[in-house]
């Protein structure tokens, strides 16, 4: 999996489509905080696994909490971190199948690189991607060129 990189001056804005999920999906937008550690790290467990599980726990270490949630109600159902396995990277992310393709993923994006900005970086790393597709059309992200071998390359990993 290759690296992207990604200008953090000039990210769209998404406060309509977040005002447009919040009346029509009744789903918030909001920075993780410390209490709700446990909640979010087994509920990303259940749903995506132990590494994306170890990385959450990391953006929790973060002050302020480095960790976007998307949630209806009582229920979490989307997430996106950042500077977890790294600084200046973006990710781990991802949005319940369910609630796929209504745009909370996007917006998930966009407040943790909003959040990045602030942090006084100029670029950031998305690392590790899965859809490229989406960060090109989303935020403009380019994949970084002999990025194949990165961060993940000698992983612990189960047998």
């Amino acid at each position: 999996m290759q690296d992207m990189l990604v200008r953090l001056t000039g990210l769209p804005d998404v406060s309509l489509e977040e005002a447009g999920l919040l009346k029509k999906e009744k789903v918030v937008f909001r920075r993780a905080i410390a209490p709700e550690k446990h909640f979010v790290s087994n509920w990303v467990l259940e749903h995506f696994g132990e590494y994306w599980q170890s990385e959450v726990e990391v953006a929790f270490s973060r002050q302020p909490v480095a960790c976007w949630l998307a949630q209806r109600g009582n229920d979490i159902i989307g997430f996106a971190c950042y500077e977890s396995t790294a600084r200046n990277f973006f990710g781990p992310t991802g949005t319940l199948e369910s609630e796929r393709g209504k745009g909370i993923g996007k917006i998930l994006l966009i407040k943790s690189l909003e959040s990045m900005r602030e942090m006084g970086y100029v670029y950031a790393i998305i690392g590790g991607i899965g859809p490229a597709e989406f960060y090109e059309k989303t935020v403009n992200a380019k994949i970084i060129e002999g990025s194949d071998i990165s961060i993940y390359e000698n992983l612990i990993r189960k047998s």
